[in-house]
């Protein structure tokens, strides 16, 4: 990309925002469920069917949200999802006490805000050349931890002092608000962009061959041991290492900061080294390494499950963003859209079956230092998957 213009960090900044408004909502339900057991009056299935509606939605519609971002472009697609999300929560926030009825509008609400993810991914990879591209898309990244941070702090508050269908006005109107921003503010990048071949559009489907569909399969191995970590250290650090259920919640909050860090740092080193696989292989080789010591501080000295849990936090989840970036670069710029939301498809449905999986190692007898063992695998079978190259290195 011959010129770069100074807009793009703020677009890159919208999308940012627009991706951190849809996590407030998808991962801040279930901040919620002690309000719907109390004044809702519900079972803890029946709000756990309310916390998975909006992910069900997401996963639904990510890859028809990315073919129209690739046909379309980015602005209109991801103010139009985000938008319309922010809509039916309202609806959801003061039509109905019905529980099938709140379950249909949270799961239309997250169908229409997974729009945000590839039309995001998209904007962010056609305003940065592949020299700032990772740290722009690692930037991007960190609105997962920023989305549910932010749920965390205010959704529990409005709660208790004014009830559920308020809080479900803060992030229906974060979304409205953010939609109006984008829709005003960003700019779609050029259709075709001279001297940036790796995301000109292929002449045939890049599905036709192996390498996009091996960095998927690596891409989904990777997101194993981030889940058993997010999923299980809460309760492995209360049962097992007996710790305080705040001082648990305070130190996985805190990792979490570094996480993110963990995500720009990684996308900043695949720019400087011209490679987006180079440095997902060497960090799968660490997530091996990392779960494999968590295992071993299960069984010998509690600091070291500290340490490892710590490392873990931050390797785990440093190449999400990676993956992304590759895969709209080998998608080109005319598939990169259909790519991203494939890529997330893969990532989140892995992620929904991780902990269950996991739980039955654990239930059946092998206990937590089986589980983190065979999340270790996985990483290190990622190792092998991944392609050699990509066309940027």
């Amino acid at each position: 990309m011959p010129v770069k213009p100074p807009r793009r960090w703020l677009i890159l900044i919208l999308g940012l925002l627009a991706q951190a408004a849809n996590c407030v909502f998808a991962f801040g339900i279930p901040f919620l469920v002690p309000t719907l057991l109390a004044s809702e009056g519900l079972s803890l299935t029946q709000a756990g069917m309310l916390v998975a509606a909006p992910s069900i939605g997401f996963v639904a519609t990510l890859i028809l949200w990315g073919a129209a971002a690739d046909a379309f472009g980015e602005r209109l697609i991801m103010a139009l999802g985000l938008g319309s999300s922010g809509v039916v929560i309202a609806f959801a926030a003061v039509a109905t006490r019905d529980l099938a009825a709140q379950f249909v509008l949270f799961l239309l609400a997250g169908a229409c805000a997974s729009s945000v993810n590839a039309a995001s991914g998209r904007v962010v990879m056609g305003w940065f050349d592949a020299t700032e591209r990772g740290f722009a898309m690692g930037v991007r990244q960190t609105a997962q931890p920023l989305g549910m941070g932010l749920a965390g702090l205010t959704l529990p508050p409005i709660a208790d002092e004014w009830g559920l269908r308020a809080a479900l006005w803060f992030p229906a109107g974060l979304a409205l608000v953010v939609a109006g921003l984008v829709a005003v503010l960003v700019i779609d990048p050029p259709r075709e962009s001279a001297g940036d071949t790796d995301t000109s559009a292929p002449a045939v489907s890049p599905y036709r061959g192996s390498t996009l569909w091996r960095l998927h399969g690596a891409s989904a191995l990777l997101v194993v041991p981030q889940f058993a970590v997010s999923a299980f250290a809460p309760v492995y650090l209360v049962t097992v290492q007996h710790w305080d259920a705040v001082r648990a919640g305070w130190f996985l909050a805190g990792v979490q900061v570094f996480g993110a860090l963990g995500r720009i740092g990684a996308g900043y080193w695949s720019d400087r080294v011209g490679s987006r696989f180079r440095p997902i292989r060497q960090i799968a080789c660490a997530s091996a390494a990392v779960m494999l010591l968590v295992a071993l501080g299960d069984v010998s000295w509690p600091w070291l499950v500290v340490v490892g849990l710590t490392l873990a936090a931050v390797i785990t989840v440093s190449p999400n963003g990676l993956g992304f970036t590759a895969a709209a670069e080998l998608a080109g710029r005319e598939w990169s859209g259909r790519a991203m939301g494939v890529q997330n498809t893969i990532q989140t449905m892995t992620s929904a079956t991780t902990p269950p999986v996991l739980g039955l190692v654990i239930v059946s007898g092998g206990g937590y230092v089986a589980a983190f063992c065979v999340a270790a695998v996985f990483p290190a079978v990622a190792v092998v998957l991944v392609p050699a190259r990509t066309s940027s290195g």
